[in-house]
């Protein structure tokens, strides 16, 4: 595993670690993330890399570029988003889904199993 690869993980794990201590309203009305500061901007650093490279993959397209770079290109883009995935995934899990199964409500569960199979896809 590279090191940025190694930085990602250590990224990941603190700010779920952050994002845990954030609480998720119980009520469908209220259901709202509730991600801290840190978090917000570590999601938002992520997608504004993710939104260039997809320009960049555009620019690419436009300009010819050989099929089997775009194509790296687009698989890097869509590792880059399931890391976004995964980041959110993991404090979900040990946040909302946590205090939803504490507050009783087991169908959280089917929920989230929906949600694991639509990003598995």
């Amino acid at each position: 595993m590279g090191d940025s690869r190694m930085n990602e993980q250590s990224s990941i794990t603190a700010d779920t670690a952050q994002h845990s201590q954030d609480h998720c309203p119980s009520s469908p009305r209220e259901r709202k993330s509730h991600h801290s500061d840190q978090m917000k901007a570590t999601l938002t650093a992520r997608l504004n890399r993710i939104e260039g490279q997809i320009r960049g993959v555009k620019a690419m397209i436009d300009k010819d570029t050989y099929c089997d770079d775009v194509l790296n290109q687009i698989a890097a883009a869509q590792s880059a988003l399931n890391g976004v995935g995964k980041l959110l995934l993991e404090g979900h899990m040990k946040s909302c889904i946590v205090e939803r199964i504490q507050a009783g409500e087991h169908e959280v569960v089917d929920e989230l199993l929906t949600t694991v199979q639509k990003l598995m896809k």
